[in-house]
């Protein structure tokens, strides 16, 4: 099972992130790291909102991403603003859908948009990175 790699980031604090396969159980492993993640950081008041960002991105990447394998990334550029990302090998972009009633799925974007302060997709020369932002000062 691979190990989660901590790396200091320029506001001081580490960034946490973790390479998993690109498979549906994955998504308890991503919640577990963004939970210890925000516990080190006495973030706790972000985990809910946090573990249902991650399995969103998580989620989506599974379906529509290419290759075996994810990574998912827990920064902190902030004191109290963390960053959610998940980085596949798919160049395509996600896009919002709008199902209807009788829809399993499609609503994950929509939620993600609703619980981050912020949202969006950063092109990577191999990818893609989805990453959602939360800040423990809007939610006071």
């Amino acid at each position: 099972m691979p190990q989660p790699t901590t790396r200091a980031r320029p506001t001081g604090y580490p960034g946490y992130s973790e390479t998993l396969p690109r498979e549906s159980g994955s998504a308890g492993t991503a919640r577990r790291l963004v939970r210890v993640a925000l516990a080190v950081w006495g973030l706790d008041d972000l985990a809910d909102d946090g573990v249902l960002i991650v399995s969103e991105l998580v989620s989506n990447a599974v379906q529509h991403a290419r290759r075996e394998s994810i990574r998912v990334i827990v920064d902190r550029p902030g004191a109290v603003r963390v960053c959610i990302g998940v980085v596949d090998f798919s160049k395509v972009p996600p896009a919002p859908r709008a199902p209807d009633d009788e829809s399993e799925g499609g609503r994950g974007l929509a939620l993600v948009a609703e619980l981050a302060d912020h949202w969006g997709t950063e092109p990577l020369p191999w990818g893609k990175r989805v990453w959602a932002e939360l800040d423990g000062k809007a939610r006071g």
